[in-house]
């Protein structure tokens, strides 16, 4: 005997990514994560899949957030911005530009996360104390770096050093 199961739901999701307003159709089940790296936005990395290692992270609404835990109709309303709307390879972002002088990457899988946690706390704290920018980087996983390098380059894209 077949046991009948039930086909995914498909369901209309329609939010801004990076400037441009996004309308697609997709699987209940399907993760923002997943619906992003489909729409070309690569520099979402799937790492853990889990939520922990941050690799995945995006600003949704101008908060950061995992991409991998999120589903994409979730996002369903709201804003998303990714790397690939920050700067171009011709005009980087202050915050890129910093990443850049300071050695902020080294294999760079984690890099995009970073700069997204960087750009979302600068948002919102322009002045940001060195405690409140080693807490926001510790909720990435960096195997390279040791996360100096990505505290200064923050810490100059705020305008400061040292």
């Amino acid at each position: 005997m077949t046991v009948p199961v039930n086909p995914p739901h498909d369901t209309t999701v329609g939010f801004e990514l990076n400037g441009s307003p996004l309308r697609r159709t997709v699987l209940a089940a399907t993760s923002l994560m997943d619906l992003l790296r489909d729409e070309g936005c690569t520099s979402v990395h799937s790492g853990c899949e889990h939520g922990v290692c941050g690799a995945c992270t995006v600003l949704v609404d101008g908060e950061p957030a995992r991409s991998c835990i999120l589903l994409a109709v979730q996002a369903d309303g709201c804003v998303v911005e990714t790397v690939e709307g920050l700067g171009t390879p011709e005009a980087p972002s202050s915050l890129q530009l910093a990443f850049s002088r300071h050695g902020g990457l080294q294999c760079g899988f984690c890099t995009p996360a970073f700069i997204m946690l960087g750009t979302g706390l600068l948002r919102s704290n322009a002045d940001p104390a060195d405690e409140e920018i080693l807490d926001v980087v510790s909720s990435n996983l960096c195997r390279c770096t040791g996360y100096t390098s990505i505290c200064e380059a923050i810490r100059d894209a705020a305008g400061r050093t040292g």
